[in-house]
This record gives C-alpha cells, sequence and structure tokens, in this order.
C-alpha cells in the first residue's frame, strides 16, 4: 500500500486536525515527519512539511473532501 500526500502543514496542530477530519470521514490517514518537525525549529519547512498522507486509493476523494468548504455550524437551541 502506497502512501500519498494530501497535505501538508508547518504546525503539528494543523496536520492533527486535519488527519482527525479525514478519519472522521472515514479515510485512514496518517501524519508523517511530525516528531522530526518537533525536533529542531524551522526544521519543518526544512523537511518539505508535516505530511498527512492516505492510501493512494483514497488520495482524489480526501483531495475533494479536503477543498470542500466545511458544513456550517448548526445554529445553536435556546
Amino acid at each position: 500500500m502506497e502512501l500519498v500526500t494530501v497535505y501538508r502543514a508547518l504546525n503539528p496542530a494543523d496536520a492533527q486536525l486535519v488527519r482527525s477530519r479525514l478519519e472522521a470521514a472515514q479515510f485512514h490517514a496518517v501524519v508523517t515527519n511530525e516528531l522530526s518537525a518537533l525536533s529542531l525549529d524551522g526544521y519543518a519547512l526544512a523537511a518539505g512539511g508535516i505530511l498527512v498522507q492516505v492510501p493512494d486509493a483514497e488520495a482524489a476523494d480526501a483531495r475533494e473532501f479536503l477543498s470542500a468548504p466545511p458544513p456550517p455550524d448548526e445554529p445553536e437551541k435556546d
């Protein structure tokens, strides 16, 4: 199974948020390069970012999911 990068982040929190959104939508997402990025200041940029990856078969659908606007929040009930 080959993994394909569908999102790059310079911030670990951003990468984990995207991973959790993908997992909630039933994608099999993983975050790579996170530990390296946390080891040295500026290394995330030098390493090409923190990568959010999915299996090749899910890549097109995952990119489409991430590019779609998020659904609006539900109004608060009184």
